[in-house]
């Protein structure tokens, strides 16, 4: 879709919010809490953000972006070149990161600009009158978005600040947190990959797999170090439909040998962060590498992400 960037907000220093909205003022695609877009920026780089909007706010998609001190050219350029009336690229949203269903109560951890995903969550819950607490780790005040909104009603006691908390003491707030919250709520945490594995080994404690949820900024590997690890072996993937059989050397990603033989899979991150290259698998054993299956779906092996992932196999059978 081509969105017009309608308001564009100062949340803090160093994160802004946009809202965007459709040229001809029409209703945008509906979305989940928790999902997110893919934006191209005006320098061409993609990048992906969580909707954090309202969600009665049926005409425009709202996003928070941090713009990181070492930015390849996507968070800065949407702070630097972007500007109201800007027309920009956006993706239909997807989610990877959605409320669990069947959970009466949720308790959510996010540090950062990892609130985002956070707070179309809590908009839902809001509305649904279900039970939850969202606890916001930020170095202080001016560094925490949204702190107005989620300081004043209806989020005011739902919401809980902590300010500059040392890494020393995470665990003891985290474990107080939990503590606090209903043995039975499931857990939800986005930002950066220290404090999610903190709230993760914390939830573990007491709390099944399945009632813990994160969502993952950027991969816990570089690709490039991923595609070369060590012990990593070349191998074969064939397709059903054809019964094809394709070599896949030592460091070249699937999903660029199946582009090479024309069949193309649409990608976004090519981190395995966003799961748009994600496709069944029938039969072999996958090597998973991404960040965006769960470990049940990774334990089923019945899926693999085409541009991170690879085979501890000799074959993998893919459903295409």
């Amino acid at each position: 879709m081509k969105l017009i960037v309608d308001k564009i907000t100062d949340e803090t220093g160093d994160i802004r919010s946009f809202r965007l909205v459709s040229p001809d003022s029409a209703a945008l695609p509906q979305y989940e809490p928790g999902a997110h877009i893919d934006v191209t920026g005006p320098t061409g780089v993609m990048r992906q953000y969580s909707l954090c909007g309202p969600l009665d706010d049926v005409h425009a998609y709202t996003i928070a972006v941090k713009k990181e001190v070492a930015s390849r050219g996507g968070s800065a350029a949407l702070h630097d070149a972007v500007q109201t009336g800007t027309l920009l690229e956006v993706g239909l949203p997807r989610n990877l990161f959605a409320l669990d269903a069947n959970a009466s109560a949720h308790v959510m951890f996010g540090a950062g600009i990892g609130v985002t995903p956070l707070l179309s969550m809590a908009y839902r819950l809001l509305a649904k009158g279900e039970q939850f607490t969202l606890h916001y780790f930020v170095r202080a005040r001016e560094h925490a978005a949204f702190a107005d909104l989620l300081d004043a009603p209806p989020f005011a006691g739902k919401v809980r600040f902590h300010y500059g908390v040392l890494p020393a003491d995470l665990t003891h707030y985290l474990q107080a947190c939990l503590d606090a919250a209903p043995a039975h709520a499931h857990v939800y945490t986005c930002g950066p990959a220290p404090f999610m594995d903190a709230v993760v080994a914390s939830a573990a404690r007491n709390r099944p797999e399945e009632a813990i949820h994160l969502e993952h900024f950027q991969a816990a590997v570089p690709v490039a170090a991923a595609a070369g690890a060590s012990g990593d072996a070349a191998f074969e993937i064939k397709l059903a439909s054809s019964g094809k059989v394709l070599q896949i050397p030592i460091g070249i990603p699937i999903v660029d040998i199946l582009s090479q033989n024309g069949i193309d899979i649409d990608t976004s991150c090519r981190e395995g962060i966003c799961g748009t290259c994600v496709v069944p698998l029938l039969e072999g054993e996958p090597d998973h590498r991404d960040n965006c299956l769960s470990k049940k779906e990774k334990a089923a092996n019945d899926q693999i992400c085409t541009c991170v992932s690879r085979a501890r196999s000799g074959l993998l059978v893919l459903d295409l």
